[in-house]
C-alpha cells in the first residue's frame, strides 16, 4: 500500500497562484491513478482533479486546476491558479491502487473510490 504526505499550503492573497505537492512511498506511486481533494469548514469533501497513474490523462473540476506528476519523484502535484477566498480548505491527495483512469466522471470524483488518503495541507486564500 501506499503513504501519502501533502505539502505546499499556506495563507496567500487572492489572484496569486500555489502549487500543492503529494509525495507518495510504500509502493510504486505509478501503479495509482490519485486525486485532489478539498474540504472547506463545514462543507462535504469536494473533488478537484484527478491524474491517471501515467500522468497522459487528468481530468479537473474547473480550468485553473492543474494536476501532473512526477513518478521519478513519487509526487503528484496540484496548481491552482487565481486563487479566490472560495479556495480556502483542507487539501487532500489520494490514490487507488490502478494506473487507468475510469471513464465515469461519477467514480473519478467520488472519494469513496479512494483508499489511501494523506493527512491533508491548509490553503487560506485572503482578499
Amino acid at each position: 500500500q501506499v503513504q501519502l504526505v501533502e505539502s505546499g499550503g499556506g495563507s496567500v492573497q487572492a489572484g496569486e497562484p500555489l502549487t500543492l505537492s503529494c509525495t507518495a512511498s510504500g509502493d510504486t506511486f505509478s501503479n495509482y491513478r490519485t486525486a485532489w481533494f478539498r474540504q472547506a469548514p463545514g462543507k462535504e469533501r469536494e473533488y478537484v482533479a484527478i491524474i491517471s497513474g501515467s500522468g497522459a490523462s487528468t481530468f479537473a473540476a474547473n480550468s485553473r486546476f492543474i494536476v501532473s506528476r512526477d513518478n521519478a519523484k513519487n509526487s503528484v502535484y496540484l496548481r491552482v491558479n487565481s486563487l479566490k477566498p472560495e479556495d480556502t480548505a483542507v487539501y487532500y491527495c489520494a490514490a487507488v491502487r490502478g494506473a487507468i483512469l475510469p471513464p465515469s466522471s461519477r467514480a473519478r470524483a467520488n472519494p469513496n473510490q479512494y483508499p489511501y488518503w494523506g493527512q491533508g495541507t491548509q490553503v487560506t486564500v485572503s482578499s
